[in-house]
């Protein structure tokens, strides 16, 4: 279902699919919610009772970005409003890429208790680039006839992001990333980098998250690096990090299987943590099974 949502002023773009849990999905800077169906709808279509939530972040897709949403805690706002008015009640999983992991990790800091668990996927830890410990840049697969044939533009964006160059992860760029670049508004994601990318406060200042939770990182990702995410293990105590070689900042396509693997495992064991507290996830309803 596809729809709009009201959020002080700024019409937010979104689409579910599914029935139950509510999972929300948070795409990364300067894409759109294609990354998040790309990578997430190969698990759930395999897997029912979940609700996937899939939006457009202002400035991006077809939301359109407003003046009111000038830097990282306006953004924050933004998001955690459109999570009550779109789960009004009760807990919700929140899944978030690059960018959109950061500021998952800020709801972990705003509103912890609607929180049933989390996921990040290639997450900004350290906002400022300058102080991301970053590997070099890397290729394992260059397919040169199929890069020889893509737009000049698009190929140094592929090469940038992808370490296994060939055909089927161009097939998913095209899907998951293009769009997005296509859609967004560059002048207003410029004046939103410089006004401030980063939030005003530390996301991990908090308690440390109770939830079930899985971050992920790629051993060559040169756009956040994968150092700076060990940096936060303690903020996670059920969290499983795992840092996947082959892997640059397109994780999700560059090493699949064993994406899907893990999530698979992340979700069974948000099944396990909330079946344990009472709670039914495939619905939402309080259970009676111990």
């Amino acid at each position: 279902m596809i729809m709009f949502c009201d959020v002080d002023g700024v019409q937010v773009y979104y689409e579910t699919r599914g029935e139950g849990f509510p999972v929300l999905m948070v795409h990364g800077f300067g894409i759109d919610h294609h990354v998040m169906t790309g990578c997430m709808e190969p698990v759930f279509r395999r897997r029912p009772g979940w609700k996937r939530i899939y939006f457009d972040l202002p400035g991006m897709g077809r939301t359109r970005g407003t003046d009111d949403v000038g830097n990282a805690d306006r953004m924050l706002d933004v998001v955690a409003t459109f999570a009550g008015k779109v789960v009004p009640r009760g807990p919700f999983l929140v899944a978030g890429e690059s960018y959109g992991g950061y500021l998952a990790r800020g709801l972990t800091c705003k509103i912890p208790e609607r929180l049933a668990g989390v996921l990040l996927i290639c997450p900004v830890i350290v906002p400022e680039r300058g102080g991301r410990t970053l590997p070099p840049h890397a290729a394992f697969v260059r397919d040169e006839a199929l890069l020889a044939g893509i737009d000049p533009a698009w190929r140094a964006f592929f090469e940038r992001m992808i370490v296994l160059q060939d055909r089927r992860r161009w097939e998913r760029f095209q899907a998951d990333i293009i769009p997005g670049e296509k859609a967004k508004d560059a002048a207003f994601l410029d004046r939103y980098a410089r006004a401030g990318y980063g939030f005003s406060f530390d996301p991990d200042r908090g308690p440390p998250f109770a939830g079930p939770s899985l971050l992920l990182a790629g051993r060559q990702d040169a756009t956040v690096g994968w150092k700076d995410m060990l940096r936060v293990v303690d903020q996670y105590p059920r969290g499983t990090f795992a840092v996947l070689d082959r892997a640059g900042h397109g994780l999700e396509v560059e090493q699949q299987t064993v994406f899907e693997c893990l999530v698979n495992e992340w979700l069974d064991r948000v099944e396990e943590h909330n079946g344990h507290n009472g709670h039914d996830v495939h619905n939402g309803a309080v259970s009676n099974r111990p």
